[in-house]
């Protein structure tokens, strides 16, 4: 592991960025198996409900996942001012937050689940195995949720290796438990679920493995330190932020969607096979950005501007190639990709239509994935959300004015406003950031 004073090289960008570029490819396979199992099965019923109850828990989760966000600024920060007990308190608190939460989910399951029904209905069948499926998993939620502070964590001290192997271990554990129980054993929508089950809490059991070096020492244990009311409010503070961020981010992208449902059924598909482009870009870009995090955040932490300053043109360096690339692959190869995710003459034809929006997205948005790995590493949240605030209300402004007059190809462009305008909004507030650095 890279020490925190170490020198910022190309090298240590990509140590820290290739294993989770690598461990968010194996994130699609998983699904793709979940799927396939229960497909075996030869009937509609069980595939609805296995991809309702893992959307449902998803969105559950998804809530929290500011606290890997989080942790990772708070922790980098730490280890860069060589605060090693707040490095250890750090993943204490993440710990304890996410499997109170997790606790919370359980015994509030009853209530959980009649809201997650109430808005998607579903046939009498596909509820009753949804509801079979989650009165599993739900079991899991602790576990879950706490791991986002472990994934926060081991990218704070730069283990991103870390957070491949449990990646990998989670996922293939999965899909091996997968086939066994629902191939093997005819378990069922319920063989699906024990899986996942086992395979996140032996996920956290590893997790906990592969931070051991923060339970050294007193310092997890350390209550007093843990439970100070000024660092806990801090955390707060910085996973509060976030999370109005994550939720105005995720309400754009929803919009873009129901907004292209007005457009025609012929429309709203190949906007979805397209916005496939643009996850495939986040998984990609997502190394790069927690590069910067991990290093602005030990540079933040050492007080140093210099290196906050190599940290963020560095990793922006890597993310703007990347998604240069990315862009480059999309417009080459996007027809025949297209190809591959849709059957459908119309939805084709209509895709390749607007696949230069597509193409051009890595290209437009690199900034704001990047500026976001800076931010969070710097903790500057409360900018980054009033930053958000800001570009959703462009976003909003731009729907309404370009939609009316150019249809699908003014929803893309809104898209493209949204995301120059983050870009814009956070770049402006950049040299604040690095002057506030004694």
């Amino acid at each position: 592991m890279e020490e925190a004073n170490a020198p910022i090289t190309h090298r240590r960008v990509l140590k820290i960025a290739m294993p989770i570029v690598l461990s968010n490819a194996t994130v699609p396979i998983l699904g793709a198996v979940d799927t396939g199992v229960v497909g075996q099965m030869g009937l509609a019923a069980p595939i609805g409900a296995v991809g309702m109850g893992a959307v449902i828990l998803s969105a559950i989760y998804w809530i929290f996942g500011f606290l890997r966000m989080g942790t990772t600024g708070l922790a980098a920060q730490a280890r860069g001012a060589g605060d090693t007990a707040e490095t250890g308190a750090l993943l204490m608190r993440g710990l304890l937050l996410g499997g109170t939460a997790g606790l919370v989910f359980i015994a509030a399951q009853v209530w959980v689940f009649l809201g997650a029904f109430a808005l998607s209905p579903a046939s009498a069948e596909v509820e009753s195995l949804t509801r079979a499926y989650l009165e599993i998993r739900i079991w899991g939620a602790p576990a879950t949720i706490a791991l986002y502070a472990v994934t926060g964590w081991l990218i704070a001290v730069e283990r991103t290796r870390g957070v491949f192997i449990l990646q990998i271990w989670m996922n293939g554990l999965n899909i091996v438990l997968d086939l066994w129980f629902v191939l093997g054993l005819g378990w069922g929508v319920e063989g699906v679920a024990i899986a996942t089950l086992i395979a996140e809490w032996t996920g956290l059991a590893l997790g906990l493995w592969l931070c051991r070096e923060a339970f050294g020492g007193n310092q997890w244990r350390d209550w007093p330190r843990i439970f100070d009311p000024m660092r806990l409010r801090r955390m707060m503070q910085v996973n509060g932020d976030i999370m109005v961020r994550s939720v105005l981010l995720t309400g754009a992208f929803t919009t873009f969607l129901f907004v292209g449902s007005d457009l025609g059924d012929v429309n709203l598909a190949a906007n979805q096979v397209l916005l496939q482009f643009l996850e495939i870009t986040a998984f990609a870009l997502d190394g790069f950005a927690f590069s910067a995090e991990a290093l602005v955040g030990g540079a933040v932490g050492a007080r140093d501007r210099r290196k906050v300053r190599r940290a963020s043109v560095m990793a922006s360096q890597w993310g703007v190639g990347g998604a240069v690339g990315l862009g480059l692959v999309f417009y080459l190869a996007g027809p025949a990709l297209i190809d591959l995710m849709s059957t459908s003459p119309e939805v084709r034809a209509t895709a390749r239509e607007y696949l230069f929006w597509a193409a051009l997205a890595p290209v437009i948005g690199v900034a704001s994935w990047m500026f976001d790995g800076i931010y969070i590493g710097a903790t500057w949240t409360r900018d980054m959300r009033n930053a958000m605030i800001q570009s959703v209300a462009l976003y909003v402004v731009a729907l309404f004015v370009l939609v009316p007059t150019m249809g699908n190809h003014g929803l893309w462009a809104a898209l493209m406003v949204l995301n120059i305008a983050r870009g814009l909004t956070l770049g402006w507030r950049y040299p604040r950031l690095e002057a506030q650095i004694a």
